[in-house]
């Protein structure tokens, strides 16, 4: 009996992948140790430190959250695979798995003494997030350009509109990843806004729109 949607394995591995990436982020954030707390005011102070994690978190889940989201509607309109497509897929899950450590990263420099420190983990954020739209880029080439994967049923034309924010967004990920050798709080700023950004876009954007 032939499969009916040749990616079901694929979309299984990949929702295992993110929902362990998910739940991952949130194990970095640490419960004050009650033997260091001795009145309430110590343990606002003590949960008012670990806010550069929560930051760190909540930027991370919306990233995850987004990449899902774009990942489950972009499988929606495939009706086909190729080996290409499987690993430009497989980049992409790479980025997904490297989103705690850097999160973890982030939330630990940004709480130490020594703000300097805070650079090079947010300047491998930044480039995570930089592989995370090559990844996208590469998917949107193979499955609208150059092997055509999508079904019958979608309209092509704004698909290509739709897959080429992607494309301009490359260039301001690019910039925030130099930037932030020199700036690094500014680029993480501008990562946050992006997915923010893409998050309001995604809210947005109906599903019949990619339909003929």
């Amino acid at each position: 009996m032939t499969e009916r949607n040749p990616n079901t394995r694929l979309e299984a591995f990949c929702d295992g992948i993110f929902a362990i990436a998910i739940t991952l982020l949130i194990l970095e954030i640490k419960v004050p140790p009650v033997s260091m707390v001795h009145t309430k005011a110590e343990l606002w102070a003590a949960f008012a430190r670990e806010l550069p994690s929560w930051l760190a978190f909540l930027l991370s889940f919306i990233v995850l959250l987004v990449t899902w989201v774009g990942h489950w509607h972009t499988l929606k309109l495939i009706g086909k695979s190729s080996p290409k497509f499987t690993y430009a897929n497989g980049l992409l899950m790479l980025t997904v798995v490297l989103v705690p450590f850097i999160t973890a990263a982030v939330a630990e420099y940004l709480n130490s003494a020594n703000s300097d420190l805070a650079q090079p983990a947010i300047t491998l954020y930044c480039a995570v997030i930089l592989l995370n739209n090559i990844a996208w880029n590469l998917i949107q080439h193979i499955y609208l350009y150059s092997e055509l994967l999508v079904k019958p049923s979608v309209n092509i034309n704004k698909a290509k509109k739709q897959a080429a924010y992607s494309r301009y967004i490359f260039f301001l990920y690019a910039f925030a990843f130099i930037f932030s050798f020199w700036f690094p709080l500014i680029a993480f700023t501008i990562v946050a806004l992006s997915f923010v950004g893409w998050l309001v876009q995604g809210i947005a954007i109906k599903e019949e729109e990619m339909t003929n």
